[in-house]
């Protein structure tokens, strides 16, 4: 059985369990909204802890709050920095919208923990969650400024690094097939020859141009909207707490968060998330492209294209034996499926800006941590056990190049357009090649070597 400790808030009396360092606000949400069983994500609750460590360390210096309570509350909040409390925090996900009572869950296990650090028992407010870990803040203010912070954190930490380590990757296999010759492909349809190494150097600009997109967009997750409080206009609020708080937010992190400009557009407006997540959709879309045409390039082993191996990773059928799965490239697909899905669900959460503030926050940070996270980890294990081991089958590329009848083109110049449309139609409904028919028609064989080279095709003529 569970003991409970009764606690009071604004709306009466509740009961929380003994040893629970959340107190009666996080209590009634906990009752108020079991929706999801999925609590704020790990880079949040970092965030959130950073926010209210620095906070309280300016507060100190502004004299506002006492040496020994802003110490203590620092205490607490390194704790939850580092992640040992996080199983104080249950709140769903889908709740109020501003994110006010995961706010109120951090205010009151930092108050909690940081009065048992000073001797005194938890539920006694020695340590106020409002007064004093709250102290010039809002959940207005807060959570739209942790929202921005965790964002900006695991796009330098995780995706962005994924990124560069898939360039340097995709780069590499440009270079290793850059003398492989194969044949094109558009609409579906056979094309001119081209340089296995040159389709896997667009492969490598879209990661490279990925990132770039993603560095530019980020940039306005650095304005935090920190010193708005409720509406934007900074009341209750030391005029120099927000400046001093987040210069000491940026230290910490490395990054260079200030002040928003405008505190009624950082609170009503969530358009830098928006942003974000659209080059994230971007992101995703790029992947899908590259670990879809790998997928089909690499079909077979005898009877699609053929022209890459793929590492055999796992057995890929339950009853035909000896089969294998492009099973790295299907989960990426999946996974940017799912982050294209989530950045609709972020523009229609961020459509919610009504008046002063946005009301539908807490959904916008699980899916733009959420679509960071899969493609950060899908990327790196893609990278790793597709990616690393892909090999061309050069012989195959070969053999699929010399049936192709897009090697006509080559001729236009020399027959015209129309004479090499006919040779073609005539080489694909008789079987003979297209050197044969040519030959016949008229053109000289050492033109014919000159022209039908398939190497000579894949670059401008100097």
């Amino acid at each position: 059985m569970t003991d409970y400790r009764t606690e009071q808030d604004s709306l009466g009396a509740m009961q929380v369990p003994q040893d629970a360092l959340y107190g009666a606000q996080t209590a009634r949400a906990i009752a108020n909204f079991p929706v999801s069983g999925i609590p704020l994500p790990r880079p949040m609750l970092r965030a959130l802890g950073l926010l209210k460590k620095h906070a309280a360390g300016t507060n100190r210096e502004l004299e506002l709050l006492s040496g020994e309570l802003a110490e203590a509350i620092g205490k607490a909040a390194s704790e939850v920095i580092e992640g040992k409390l996080d199983a104080q925090f249950p709140v769903d996900i889908f709740q109020t919208g501003s994110g006010t009572s995961s706010n109120m869950n951090v205010n009151e296990v930092i108050a909690n923990r940081a009065a048992q650090l000073l001797g005194q028992p938890i539920g006694s407010k020695t340590v106020h969650p409002n007064d004093h870990v709250n102290m010039g803040q809002s959940s207005n203010d807060v959570f739209p400024s942790a929202i921005h912070i965790a964002t900006a954190e695991q796009l330098h930490k995780a995706l962005l690094p994924a990124l560069e380590q898939l360039f340097r990757q995709l780069d590499q296999k440009a270079v290793d097939f850059r003398d492989v010759l194969k044949i094109g492909r558009t609409h579906l349809q056979d094309a001119t020859p081209v340089k296995l190494g040159q389709v896997f150097s667009g492969y490598a600009r879209q990661a490279e141009m990925a990132q770039e997109r993603l560095a530019t967009a980020s940039s306005g997750l650095y304005e935090l909207p920190l010193g708005g409080t409720a509406v934007g206009t900074g009341i209750n609020t030391h005029p120099a707490f927000a400046a001093k708080t987040i210069a000491a937010i940026a230290r910490d992190t490395c990054l260079p968060f200030r002040e928003a400009g405008n505190h009624f557009e950082a609170q009503g407006a969530k358009d830098a998330l928006v942003a974000t997540s659209g080059c994230l959709k971007g992101c995703a879309v790029s992947l899908f492209k590259i670990a879809n045409d790998i997928r089909f390039l690499a079909s077979g082993p005898r009877c699609g294209i053929g022209e890459l191996v793929l590492p055999a990773v796992q057995p890929g059928s339950s009853i035909m034996p000896g089969k294998i799965n492009p099973v790295m490239a299907e989960s990426l697909m999946q996974v940017c499926a799912q982050v294209i899905g989530n950045d609709a669900t972020i523009a229609l959460s961020a459509m919610s800006g009504n008046f002063e503030l946005n009301v539908m926050m807490p959904v916008i940070a699980y899916n733009i941590l959420q679509s960071i996270e899969l493609l950060s980890n899908g990327i790196k294990v893609f990278e790793e056990k597709c990616l690393a081991g892909l090999q061309a089958d050069e012989k195959r590329c070969e053999e699929l190049l010399e049936k192709s009848l897009a090697l006509v083109t080559a001729l236009v110049p020399e027959i015209g357009y129309d004479r090499s449309a006919e040779l073609a139609k005539e080489a694909h409904k008789t079987g003979k090649t297209l050197r044969e028919l040519a030959l016949a028609d008229g053109v000289p064989a050492d033109v014919l070597d000159r022209l039908l080279d398939p190497a000579t095709m894949t670059e401008p003529k100097s």
